[in-house]
């Protein structure tokens, strides 16, 4: 239920439309326990009343067929479709479409969910081919855009509407229709600049089954595609610079990955808050430093190139809010922020047209400093191919938030986008003696528990936001940094070797170096 006390989207008072329902459960004698019925329907050629504004006609149920059921409350019309009981319940609401034309589908819904349920999801089915999404929880109540597709064979489908719930859990479905294409997500990444320190430090990683392993080889096995490596100038502890990113990039192509190259332009850390100028460029003019932001990065650019590893991606910059190289290059003066970034991308594109220039910045969800951010970018020909958002939910809105954001950029800028940066916690208890980023339950993004199961269900539905990107715009997620376990040694400042790491609990490794369930996210298409 919603918190002023009525049933989603309903006026009327819970308790009126609780005792209906639960009459309805009963008399269905406990169908949400057993299973679920042989399916029976009409075929139809094309999809009905995809918006509900029909009531269900054109749709089939089987299951507690009570607990499907429409209400006032659509997303774009007056209706939507619910699924909600009093009592425990499975039910399914369904088309099945007959006469279509062989090849591939995608079906688009709006939905809407309490969360909490063992299974919810919308499916497209042809024969035994199957493609399923998870609806996401939305405890603000905005509505979210989900993809599914599937090859069409026989020329006859199944759109499914599926709930698997616990008393009182609810879902919301919307605006459902059913087009020609496919969705994908070609990106399939984590960020993995840690792991040379850690693996120098005594880290170790396993498999499922508790075997040591190269953790970029459990990585590979669940799925992960593409690495990102950060790249600093002068690092005091030497780990991040040239020589370990060349190194780790051998290793990354040699497991069959892709690679991208996030340049932070310093000696540490850049991110909304910092973005210090490199010890080695103190007191460089601004002509200066557009000099040294280009031959910085032509020049570990072309040292990756020559030993055969050639960066497929590279941002110019991380977490650009505000600009970089602070003073010269602050978002305050922005003709010389242009500068900057340009000489970056220059100096990549001379080394490999092929390599994609992304800008990266953070807060994914505030559709405003993006719209600014970038159309001062493009009034000042600043060149670059996609860009990078990082969201991580408990600090930078919901999931409504970045989809409208990303929907906003496909559309205005006309780019491919990535998640550059996203993780979220598998436990909340530090595995060293230093205080983790999030370790409080207040804390946490509402729907997502702090356990490996809330961990995975994080990825998968931010996974599943990008994929629903349009146009195809929607390029895929890097998790952040997945192979930062707790070692000794191994903290979060590079100028202090005694510091802890802040962020073990948020790895895709657990305490003992095992993958966490999150790592299958890797597959999620």
């Amino acid at each position: 239920m919603h918190g002023n006390g009525t049933t989603p989207g309903s006026s009327e008072p819970r308790g009126a439309r609780a005792t209906r329902r639960a009459v309805l459960a009963a008399a269905l004698g406990g169908a949400a326990a057993m299973a679920l019925p042989a399916r029976s329907a009409s075929a139809a050629s094309t999809l009905t009343n995809g918006g509900f504004e029909s009531g269900t006609t054109g749709w089939s149920t089987y299951g507690s067929t009570g607990a499907s059921f429409t209400e006032a409350g659509g997303r774009s019309g007056s209706l939507r479709l619910a699924h909600w009981s009093a009592s425990a319940y499975k039910v399914e609401t369904y088309q099945y479409l007959t006469g279509l034309a062989n090849g591939t589908y995608t079906l688009t819904a709006w939905v809407r969910s309490s969360g909490g349920q063992n299974s919810a999801y919308l499916a497209l089915k042809s024969g035994s081919a199957e493609q399923r999404t998870d609806l996401p929880p939305t405890p603000n109540g905005s509505w979210i855009r989900l993809v599914t597709s599937v090859t069409v064979t026989g020329n006859a489908c199944t759109i499914r509407l599926y709930s698997d719930a616990n008393a009182g859990n609810w879902a919301n479905f919307d605006d459902i229709a059913l087009t020609p294409g496919s969705t994908s997500l070609p990106v399939k990444g984590a960020d993995i600049s840690s792991l040379k320190k850690s693996e120098d430090f005594g880290g170790v990683y396993r498999t499922g089954s508790g075997a040591t392993a190269d953790a970029l080889a459990v990585l590979k096995s669940a799925g992960m595609n593409y690495a990102r490596l950060r790249v600093w100038v002068d690092p005091a502890d030497g780990y991040c610079d040239k020589a370990r990113v060349l190194a780790v990039a051998k290793r990354v192509k040699a497991r069959g990955m892709k690679l991208l190259v996030d340049f932070h332009y310093s000696d540490t850390w850049t991110d909304p808050g910092a973005q210090t100028i490199p010890s080695a460029w103190s007191g460089h003019s601004y002509a200066q430093l557009k000099t040294d932001v280009h031959d910085h990065t032509y020049d570990v650019l072309s040292a990756l190139k020559a030993q055969g590893t050639t960066a497929d991606m590279v941002q110019i910059g991380n977490e650009l809010n505000g600009g970089m190289l602070w003073p010269t290059g602050s978002t305050s003066n922005w003709a010389q922020l242009a500068g900057l970034l340009t000489a970056g991308a220059t100096a990549a594109k001379a080394v490999s047209s092929s390599t994609l220039v992304a800008l990266h910045l953070a807060n994914g969800g505030d559709n405003a400093l993006y719209r600014t951010w970038f159309d001062n970018a493009v009034s000042r020909n600043v060149p670059f191919d996609v860009i990078g958002l990082s969201f991580y939910g408990y600090w930078h809105g919901a999931l409504s938030d970045l989809q409208a954001n990303m929907d906003d950029l496909a559309a205005r800028y006309a780019k491919p986008l990535y998640v550059a940066e996203t993780a979220y916690p598998f436990r909340l208890d530090s595995d060293d003696d230093w205080e983790n980023v999030i370790d409080k339950a207040e804390e946490l993004v509402g729907g997502y528990p702090a356990t490996e199961a809330g961990q995975a269900a994080w990825f998968r539905d931010v996974q599943s936001v990008v994929e629903a990107v349009p146009s195809g715009r929607g390029l895929g997620v890097f998790w952040w940094d997945a192979t930062w376990t707790a070692v000794e040694g191994n903290g979060w400042d590079p100028t202090v070797p005694s510091t802890g790491n802040a962020w073990e609990n948020q790895a895709l490794f657990d305490y003992d170096g095992v993958p966490t369930e999150a790592m299958s996210a890797f597959a999620h298409r």
